[in-house]
């Protein structure tokens, strides 16, 4: 029997399990590989203070970290989490484990738009975020593809810390409030609607996409040396859908302040939580937060 029981092997996960382990907790995290941690395809971080490398370094740092502090690491899928009286089982691919406590921290994925040469070009002028990869485009031309609220903020982002920014909606109206919309008008930010991306072109990394007008039924070429692709996130948080922890329409996990959800004795952290600022710093204090309000729950 397991103190407490992680789901996720991301920044949030990763700090749960080393607090957790050094609140003298019986820890356990559970790691798989789809989805994978979004932080895994950051080529460079640099807005995590004191380092700088890759997100898979980082990562392994942190999971080395958290293991050293007692923590136990198990590369599983879990299925599904059950309530067992006033316990927990969590049902993964290797087996059934039992906990007192669940801290669920799962993230998201980046909705991909599925352009071709899409993949193909993820981290060689592809990205799912302006924040994280923004300033290695400082001076250069991009492209942010989407039409809501997400989208209209990146480019607001990335023109106003010295990029080139196009914006290509594929509805004929941005989704977003009007102040926002405002923001983009007052700033010159060139945009094209009713347009979609049907190709990415480049030789080694982004050049230009190939773009379709569906009303004046026109293909043309925008050049480009990155797209942010702007069209929302998917949390992974049907893994704990049979206990009736309370999401939003968007799937996402609503936690208090504590990081508490609705079921008593299961807290969340990250990506999955509806939060709205998802950075490596911000998963982490989510992380160290959980951890402590279990360690309250467990010894209350």
């Amino acid at each position: 029997m397991y103190d407490v029981a992680i789901i996720g092997g991301g920044p949030a996960g990763l700090t749960a399990a080393l607090y957790s382990a050094r609140y003298g907790l019986k820890t356990v995290f559970f790691e798989t590989v789809d989805p994978v941690s979004q932080l895994s395809l950051a080529a460079k971080i640099e807005n995590y203070p004191g380092f700088e490398g890759s997100g898979m370094e980082l990562l392994e740092k942190m999971k080395e970290q958290a293991v050293k502090a007692g923590a136990e690491w198990k590369l599983e899928k879990v299925e599904r989490v059950e309530r067992n009286g006033e316990t927990f089982t969590v049902i993964a691919e290797g087996g059934e484990y039992e906990a007192k406590a669940i801290i669920v921290a799962t993230g998201g994925k980046h909705k991909e738009a599925g352009i071709e040469g899409e993949s193909a070009f993820i981290g060689r002028g592809v990205s799912y975020c302006a924040t994280c990869d923004g300033n290695f485009f400082r001076g250069k031309k991009v492209i942010v593809y989407g039409s809501g609220k997400e989208a209209i903020e990146d480019a607001i982002y990335l023109h106003d810390i010295g990029c080139e920014v196009t914006i290509v909606s594929r509805t004929p109206s941005f989704r977003a409030e009007k102040a926002l919309v405002e923001e983009v008008e007052k700033r010159g930010i060139p945009v094209h609607y009713s347009t979609t991306i049907r190709k990415i072109i480049g030789s080694g990394k982004v050049e230009k996409v190939v773009a379709y007008n569906r009303e004046k039924k026109e293909e043309f070429e925008i050049e480009a040396d990155g797209i942010f692709v702007a069209i929302g996130m998917r949390p992974a948080t049907d893994v704990v859908a049979e206990l009736g922890v309370e999401r939003d329409s968007m799937g996402y996990i609503k936690v208090d302040k504590e990081q508490r959800t609705n079921v008593e004795g299961v807290f969340a952290a990250g990506d999955c939580c509806d939060n709205p600022l998802k950075q490596v710093v911000t998963a982490c204090g989510d992380g160290a937060v959980a951890a402590y309000s279990a360690y309250k729950y467990l010894t209350s």
